[in-house]
């Protein structure tokens, strides 16, 4: 039986066939030994690939996965909120789909959480050598920027391994399209008076497919939604209500294998 409270544990996902099935084998041998309860969602960012296919048949042969179609590309910061606002247990866990973190660090994160009576813990890279120097550098100067801006000492703040209660997200409305979300989730948490706490892990750089988060126009959407959003993140709003999936997201609950998914 587990120990730790239910747990939604979703995936942003845009064009990543090489990886989607891999992410729902390790959640799947991770969540059950940690929870009784909890859900894993896929949130496909109108790929272009497999990913579309690969995720329905899984979802037909696993009962906990729900997948979530965007009909036009979002962009991470569109797939983030979808997956939250879709995420329904009591603890929310967001990552990556090319899994950079071993999903075994759950239950020590699960663990600090409980132990430090935190809101959301954080995740930091021990070593990003492997990355290269540009991405280093890129990383480097865009987290002392976020440091610097909000005056919050997070280390690692895009870094796609957070865990957190989900009342720290029914106490904010987000609004940023591309990866300044992450950014912007951390800092209001922080700024609403929640407890934030960090933790290194280990890194594993995708060995499939390419990462355009540190591409050109990445960066600069970056910048220009930090830009935009500086004075409501530096100073959020008062809590609001959850926001709801747009009636434009198509939503594939998982039926029983056999059955066929209704439309």
């Amino acid at each position: 039986m587990g120990k730790y409270p239910s747990i939604s544990l979703f995936f942003p996902a845009w064009n990543e066939e090489d990886y989607v099935e891999r992410a729902v084998s390790r959640a799947l041998d991770v969540l059950p030994r940690l929870t009784d309860d909890f859900e894993i969602i896929i949130v496909n960012d109108a790929s272009t690939d497999r990913t579309r296919e690969i995720c329905e048949a899984l979802a037909q042969k696993v009962p906990q996965l729900r997948v979530i179609h965007h009909p036009v590309n979002l962009k991470l910061g569109g797939a983030m909120r979808t997956g939250l606002a879709a995420s329904t247990k009591d603890i929310v866990v967001y990552s990556d789909v090319d899994l950079p973190w071993d999903m075994r660090e759950l239950e020590r994160a699960l663990h600090l959480l409980e132990y430090l009576e935190a809101d959301m813990i954080c995740a930091f890279r021990f070593d990003r050598t492997s990355e290269g120097p540009k991405r280093i550098v890129y990383s480097f100067v865009y987290n002392l920027l976020i440091r610097a801006l909000f005056d919050i000492q997070i280390k690692d703040v895009n870094f796609s391994f957070k865990v957190m209660h989900r009342r720290v997200l029914e106490s904010m409305e987000l609004h940023s399209q591309g990866s300044f979300i992450d950014a912007e989730l951390v800092v209001k948490a922080i700024r609403k008076g929640f407890r934030v706490f960090q933790m290194g892990v280990d890194y594993f750089p995708r060995t499939r497919g390419i990462s355009t988060l540190a591409s050109p126009s990445v960066i600069v959407k970056m910048v220009k939604e930090l830009v935009k959003l500086y004075p409501e993140t530096r100073t959020p709003s008062p809590p609001v209500h959850p926001v709801r999936l747009p009636p434009s997201v198509q939503q594939l609950h998982s039926v029983p294998p056999g059955r066929a998914a209704r439309g």
